[in-house]
């Protein structure tokens, strides 16, 4: 048996463009209607009108915390134009989830960038740290009372190695040296916004908040024990893993870690191309371990080795991301157990766990992938956008209302 804190947050998450529908001022949904991905958004899961339903399974569930995302192109439409529509919607939002006694985690940029801005270059334009300062600024200063966790950026350089390297999300750009500025400005952005964010509490003579990023992580493991192998297990790890944390950690501006973790990667290499040290994996197709529908590998050692990877900084960590897509929920309860016994195993050596966050609490639209890969506790009827609560999500309830793991 493992108890958890008392104290310990459990929940899910969901980000705006993949559950709320009609999103149609922003940048993915005019790659979108230009052919990107396997499918529109559309009015995905139509949370936008229905998320009170979604809070009420949540907390029907027992959950204690929910993390969502604020859509910045609902809020700024235009350059400088703010919609208090919108602002009062996520007010609402927000309320929702305190009534439900469900604490908020509130994610400010999640891939997603309003029209206006890609046509000025996105983050590639210098001047958009100081735009997404503005935004979070003005959204913050309405919610602060009501949120003590933020998430300024989801998944960095997922954002920077999908958009800039891979080219495969919008803008679909192929270029190292653009790839380095975007991550340059990423990293002033949440600086900036840290900043401000912290400013608005302390001039409101509120608590201070606790404010991070969602770094999205990965257990690199050598193929094979060559020397190159285990160089660029080394390389990778500490260009996606370390850099980003490292550099807004030297600026002082992190108060916990946040962490999305998923799965494993395996580094085999035979040159010191970029290609080769960053980007390829295994060509032999050596691994044995179970997958998901998306052909990663299912590895929950990989979150303890994680967790104790960054205990050196002594910041508490919070996973905001945790999660599997398979239309196998018995896999999905195995793939939930087994890394709550890692996470925990972390906790007994000394990792400051604040809480795990599944990803996601309903199905969504996966990005360039479309509606296909099934992340959710619970189950969505894309036809009639009815919500039925998987038994995975009902075993998690059990963990979530007892604090015990059996």
């Amino acid at each position: 048996m493992i108890q958890f804190p008392h104290t310990f947050l459990w929940g899910a998450a969901t980000s705006a463009h993949q559950v709320e529908g009609n999103n149609k001022f922003n940048d993915w949904w005019e790659w979108e209607q230009h052919g990107g991905g396997k499918a529109t958004s559309g009015q995905a899961c139509r949370s936008y009108d229905l998320y009170s339903q979604d809070f009420y399974l949540a907390k029907e569930l027992h959950h204690n915390a929910h993390r969502i995302s604020v859509e910045w192109s609902r809020i700024e439409p235009a350059e400088g134009e703010f919609s208090q529509e919108a602002i009062e919607h996520y007010k609402k939002v927000v309320e929702s989830l305190k009534e439900r006694g469900l604490e908020p985690i509130v994610t400010l940029h999640h891939f997603t960038n309003p029209l206006w801005l890609a046509k000025k270059g996105g983050w590639l334009n210098k001047k958009t740290p100081e735009y997404f300062a503005r935004f979070s600024a003005k959204i913050v200063d309405c919610l602060a009372d009501k949120v003590h966790y933020w998430v300024t950026i989801n998944e960095p350089m997922v954002y920077v190695y999908h958009s800039y390297i891979l080219g495969a999300w919008p803008p679909e750009l192929k270029s190292i040296s653009k790839a380095g500025q975007v991550t340059d400005n990423l990293v002033a952005g949440h600086v900036v916004a840290y900043r401000k964010i912290h400013e608005i509490y302390k001039n409101r003579q509120l608590s201070s908040p606790m404010v991070s990023i969602a770094k999205n992580v990965q257990a690199f493991v050598a193929c094979r024990p060559t020397l190159l192998n285990k160089f660029g297990v080394y390389i990778r790890n500490k260009y996606y893993n370390l850099d980003f944390l490292e550099r807004i950690r030297r600026r002082k501006a992190i108060d916990y870690i946040g962490i999305n973790y998923y799965s494993r990667s395996l580094v085999d290499i035979s040159g010191f191309s970029y290609d080769e040290l960053f980007v390829g994996g295994c060509k032999h197709n050596h691994s044995a371990l179970p997958k998901n529908t998306l052909g990663w590998d299912i590895y929950p050692q990989g979150l303890y080795d994680i967790l104790m990877m960054y205990k050196k900084y002594n910041l508490p960590q919070l996973i905001l991301e945790n999660g599997i897509c398979t239309l196998d929920d018995n896999q999905r309860w195995d793939f939930i157990r087994d890394h709550l016994v890692k996470l925990s195993q972390a906790m007994r050596d000394g990792a400051r766990v604040l809480g795990y966050i599944h990803w996601s609490l309903i199905d969504n639209f996966e990005w360039d992938k479309g509606f296909a890969p099934c992340f959710g506790l619970i189950e969505m009827d894309y036809n009639t956008y009815k919500r039925t609560v998987r038994e995975s999500a009902r075993k998690l309830a059990q963990v979530c209302l007892t604090g015990i793991l059996e």
